[in-house]
């Protein structure tokens, strides 16, 4: 399970990058020389030392096969309400979600899917306009005093609409599992994280060169794009996250020739491929765990 920990963790709270790893206190492992040993510990504060549990979560089951995971786990929300703006442009919705991110409110979970993608989530309860999505969670009068204060904040963005209780989840968890480009097909898949801010003018950039469709979640610190033409478009796109302040762009979904041509993960500078390089050398010499996964 040490390929897709800190990919997958992310579940109903919405975690942010790296933020499933810090929720690993303790690890069990087996490394590739067919060594047990373990790292941190069953309580939020235990020994001191090399942090192992993060640098297996991240490592795609290349360095040490678990036996053995424990986590700091959250109570679920009594409540949720999601506000939606409607019709916002990609610019405007950045600056929507990160006033709303600024705020008091408290907000948990802030995406914006464009025109037509909206209808993609949700069975389509969303319709086609676009839809900036804030979702507030905590106890009933809470939920209640923090919407209304974002109700305030943002009256002047456009139309709001408020969805609560089942129908928030369910769009969460669309948004969260890639729904609108869950097509069976074989069009290409980027999983794009940068900074927020910079999220939609890379986007912007990236339509003027080939065709692409996207959505944001985090507050576009995460963008998901399928190329519509077929071709991956690896150069141009990891030439604009560069030019954009950085990023990491994982290739998700190509064609199978696409995959075995292309580096799915972000290639890493000199010094950081050496650092992994030797890292794996330490703990699978024989190269047994995942071959050809990272490198």
């Amino acid at each position: 399970i040490g390929g897709v920990l800190a990919a997958n963790l992310s579940g109903p709270r919405r975690l942010k990058a790296g933020a499933a790893r810090d929720h690993i206190l303790g690890i069990n492992v087996v490394s590739g020389r067919g060594e047990a040993f373990k790292s941190g510990g069953r309580v939020v504060k235990n020994v001191t030392g090399y942090d192992m549990s993060k640098l297996m979560a991240n490592s795609w089951g290349t360095l040490a096969v678990f036996t053995d995971v424990t986590f700091k786990v959250l109570p679920a929300a009594e409540t949720e309400v999601t506000l939606a703006i409607r019709g916002l442009l990609d610019d405007a919705a950045a600056a929507a979600m990160a006033m709303a991110l600024g705020s008091s409110a408290e907000v948990s979970s802030a995406a914006h899917l464009p025109e037509r993608i909206a209808a993609r989530v949700a069975g389509g309860s969303l319709g086609n306009d676009a839809a900036t999505l804030l979702r507030v969670e905590g106890f009933g009068p809470s939920v209640a005093y923090r919407i209304a204060a974002l109700k305030t904040l943002l009256g002047k963005a456009g139309p709001l609409e408020e969805i609560a209780g089942e129908a928030s989840r369910l769009i969460w968890r669309d948004v969260r599992d890639c729904r609108p480009f869950a097509d069976n097909s074989e069009k290409p898949v980027w999983r794009v994280s940068m900074t927020p801010g910079e999220g939609h003018q890379m986007v912007l950039t990236l339509r003027m060169q080939a065709a692409v469709s996207a959505f944001y979640d985090w507050q576009g610190g995460l963008v998901w794009l399928r190329m519509e033409e077929g071709d991956p478009e690896a150069a141009l796109l990891r030439g604009l996250l560069r030019k954009h302040g950085g990023g990491h762009a994982t290739l998700v979904r190509a064609a199978p020739s696409h995959r075995a041509a292309l580096p799915v993960f972000e290639p890493q500078p000199p010094a950081l491929a050496a650092l992994a390089a030797r890292l794996k050398q330490e703990f699978d010499p024989k190269n047994i765990l995942n071959p050809g996964r990272m490198a």
